[in-house]
């Protein structure tokens, strides 16, 4: 049965909005804690680094279980669902009167924002196997474009006020939840649901999956450490570039917006075109020493002007993070991609727990007020070392490992 045009547009308007949600909250939320711990930097670190990973634990627990829950209810009510609460959440920090109020508005956050699976699933019911493909590009489109529009709006607001971004984007995804309402039907047929299980939503039980391929668990830890470093971004870049060269939220936005652009480019294009030349392998240290190299200079960098050329370096870094689930898709049997993809979810979204804590926690540390030197490119220079750790577990993975498809 043909299914409606506009579901399609709103799928993809209630993904990008989900990313660009999370970017508009990137130059002005680290801002907002600082102003609510009365204007102490090292105590604001504290508490970004926990409302990070705060977020990013609902996200990885609560994953599944709305992909299980839309698998037995429909679609439908659980995106309308998270996307109603997206709306709520932007409500509380707009309003929010202290730091307790950010926690709470981070948990319902990190909720809502796991929708994602239950839109993917959507994409698959309305999509015949043959243009699934496309249809799945969708997500990558809405993320590219999300985070490259989030930052540069949020950075443009926060001029007019800090809590400003979380007033428009609520104000948005509320009339996305109105227009969805109207428009959206259920793609999930009674007859295709199943009921809800506990074991099909545990988050833990994916990671498994990993076990049976030593070279596909070897480059899982390249994955995990990859991201770990990469989070260093969401985790740090405000509290570190305002307190180092002292900008405001339109620069911050401004700056992150060219690290989507950029990366968007990367991913979107110049990747599968370098690794049709150099090849997967060689891609994967090219992308991780870009990475660590970008690193370096983050920290080494003595004015804000040259972070920009910078990022263009960082940008390379995306050529190993394909190559790495290149490979990792050719070591596996076509039946059991998506439990491996479904794993590697799970490990991105580990490190989204683990690296605002590292990394805010290392950064505290570096200027703490009673330490005689203080150096805030510390938590890069870490990120750097981890960059060239995941080059070293993927050394030790292929060493010796054919490349053919499994």
């Amino acid at each position: 049965m043909a299914r409606p045009k506009p579901a399609i547009v709103f799928i993809f308007i209630t993904l990008f909005l989900d990313i660009f949600g999370i970017g508009v909250i990137v130059p002005v939320l680290p801002k907002l804690v600082e102003q609510l711990q009365g204007g102490d930097v090292q105590k604001a670190a504290h508490a970004v680094g926990w409302l990070g990973a705060l977020y990013a634990l609902m996200q990885f627990i609560f994953s599944p279980v709305l992909g299980s829950l839309s698998d037995r209810f429909g679609r439908r009510p659980v995106i309308l669902a998270s996307l109603f609460g997206s709306g709520l959440d932007y409500l509380v920090l707009y309003w929010a009167p202290t730091i307790g109020w950010l926690y709470l508005a981070r948990i319902v956050s990190g909720i809502t924002a796991a929708n994602f699976s239950a839109a993917s699933a959507y994409i698959a019911d309305v999509t015949p196997p043959e243009k699934r493909a496309a249809g799945f590009g969708l997500i990558g489109a809405a993320f590219g474009l999300g985070f490259i529009a989030g930052p540069a709006v949020g950075g443009l607001l926060g001029e007019h006020g800090l809590r400003t971004p979380f007033l428009v984007s609520a104000g948005i995804t509320l009339l996305n939840w109105l227009y969805g309402y109207f428009v959206l039907p259920e793609s999930l047929a009674k007859e295709n649901r199943r009921a809800f299980t506990w074991e099909s939503a545990h988050p833990i039980k994916a990671l498994t999956a990993l076990a049976r391929w030593p070279v596909v668990l070897g480059l899982s830890g390249t994955h995990f450490l990859t991201m770990l470093a990469g989070n260093i971004y969401p985790a740090l870049w405000v509290l570190y570039t305002g307190t180092r060269y002292g900008w405001d939220s339109k620069q911050v936005g401004w700056s992150l917006a060219l690290v989507g652009l950029t990366a968007a480019i990367v991913q979107g294009g110049l990747a599968g075109k370098v690794l049709k030349k150099i090849g997967e392998r060689r891609g994967v240290y090219a992308g991780l020493l870009a990475m660590a190299t970008a690193m370096l200079c983050y920290g080494l960098a003595p004015q804000g002007w040259m972070i920009y050329g910078i990022i263009l370096i960082g940008s390379l870094a995306g050529i190993g993070s394909p190559a790495v689930q290149a490979l990792i898709s050719k070591a596996v049997p076509s039946d059991e991609q998506g439990a491996v993809q479904g794993a590697l979810n799970s490990i991105t979204s580990i490190a989204g727990i683990l690296a605002p804590l590292l990394w805010t926690g290392l950064f505290s540390w570096s200027i703490a007020k009673e330490r005689t030197t203080h150096i805030p490119g510390l938590p890069f220079f870490g990120a750097a070392i981890v960059s060239l750790l995941a080059a070293g577990f993927a050394w030790k993975a292929l060493r010796g490992h054919s490349s053919s498809p499994a």
